[in-house]
């Protein structure tokens, strides 16, 4: 899942990026409500992670111009304005989920999770497609019963094929959900990582579709 975090705070918005990521999101950080805004135009994430507390506009209003197009784009508000009525007005502007600063990160990791079996097929954090097992909350792949060792981007790649299966993802959808802004995408990084995974996992388990992505059954 791509996150667009919009928080000014650049220690604070460092150390999110870090955590993030490290759970397998992969993270684009602004730092001011126009930006936020230009770059939801783009369709270039998935879920935002909003701070209300913004040098250049208030995050509420940031939060309304998105909800002018993108009706159905996740929202996910933190902020330090922890009164009610705060919570309330930003829950009827649209916002799917409010976390009150200071927060803690398996509490934040678990809220985008939810999000995320939203945007998917998958009705828990347990995806099982015959041998496979996939915990997106361990962050752990089983095979047979058995624990299987993948990298971040390969455990990225099943969980997306996971969790949309029987559905088709295209290589560019792939590639878009796997690296933030700026990062270097090798022109064979996508096939290298299905062929570690084919490797890891039961035999025709990832299927290609040739000449536009690769699905798994949702049998």
């Amino acid at each position: 899942m791509r996150i667009l975090l919009v928080e000014d705070d650049q220690a604070l918005s460092a150390g999110l990026v870090q955590a993030l990521t490290a759970q397998g999101f992969v993270v684009n950080a602004l730092a001011s409500g126009k930006q936020a805004i230009t770059a939801v135009r783009s369709g270039d994430c998935d879920t935002v992670v909003l701070d209300l507390g913004l040098p250049d506009m208030d995050g509420l209003d940031v939060l309304k111009q998105i909800r002018l197009k993108h009706t159905q784009l996740p929202v996910l508000i933190l902020t330090a304005r922890d009164g009610l009525d705060e919570r309330c007005k930003g829950l009827d502007l649209g916002a799917d989920d409010y976390l009150v600063k200071p927060f803690a990160l398996p509490e934040l990791f678990a809220r985008l999770r939810v999000i995320e079996r939203r945007l998917g097929t998958a009705g828990s954090h347990l995806i099982t497609l015959g041998d496979v097992v996939l915990d997106s909350a361990a962050h752990q792949v089983l095979v047979a019963g058995e624990a299987i060792s993948l990298a971040r981007r390969e455990y990225n790649v099943l969980k997306l094929l996971m969790e949309s299966a029987g559905r088709i993802k295209t290589r560019e959808q792939l590639e878009a959900s796997l690296y933030a802004w700026g990062e270097e995408v090798a022109s064979n990084a996508l096939e290298v990582h299905v062929s570690n995974l084919r490797k890891k996992l039961p035999k025709d388990f990832i299927k290609t579709i040739r000449g536009v992505g690769y699905s798994v059954s949702a049998t």
